[in-house]
């Protein structure tokens, strides 16, 4: 099977994602910038998700355009990463809404780490459908930032109960990491010429 489908699929459903997270912001109770700050952070909360969001959508793109074709098991591979983070939005509007509460703090973390590892689930499916010496396979011989961002993750659950502010620093060092796509998927793709 080729990938168009996965990705359109794919792209739905994050599109559906951040249309709930948009959905669930409110207007400030007054017009002015004391109403604002009222509400800051749940735009921050919707800031960071979003973020979140928009960097599994250009990564997953770039996955997508460097593999050739998928199985059965890819597209369930596929599947798991779309259900953790369709997630996303429930745990964002729960850490919002208990105001950084610790349990709801590592719930996001555990909702972020195991994004991470369905993402890892992803990869490593499509690169052993292409082969290690694929386009995609050569793109990613080494991924130290995947790791890092594993151990990031975990540094945050971890501290949820220490400090949340242990968790959010981790959390977003994570987001910061990765806001530029993955420097390797780009230049495998515009090495083979089929970026859009």
């Amino acid at each position: 099977m080729e990938t168009n489908r996965v990705e359109a699929f794919s792209d739905g459903v994050l599109a559906i994602a951040i249309t709930i997270m948009v959905l669930e912001l409110k207007t400030p109770d007054t017009a002015d910038l004391h109403g604002l700050a009222e509400i800051a952070p749940t735009l921050l909360t919707y800031l960071l998700s979003f973020v979140y969001i928009g960097i599994y959508w250009t990564n997953h793109h770039h996955l997508m355009h460097l593999s050739d074709r998928v199985t059965g098991g890819a597209l369930w591979a596929n599947l798991n990463l779309l259900f953790w983070l369709s997630v996303v939005p429930f745990t964002t509007r729960w850490m919002d809404e208990s105001s950084l509460s610790p349990l709801p703090v590592l719930v996001y973390g555990i909702n972020l780490l195991a994004a991470a590892v369905s993402y890892t689930i992803l990869q490593t499916r499509l690169i052993r459908i292409q082969g290690a010496d694929s386009r995609l396979g050569r793109a990613i011989r080494n991924d130290a930032k995947g790791k890092w961002s594993m151990a990031l993750y975990v540094v945050g659950c971890i501290g949820a109960y220490v400090s949340v502010w242990i968790s959010v620093a981790a959390y977003v060092a994570v987001a910061a990491m990765w806001i530029i796509p993955d420097r390797r998927l780009e230049r495998a793709v515009a090495d083979s010429g089929e970026d859009d």
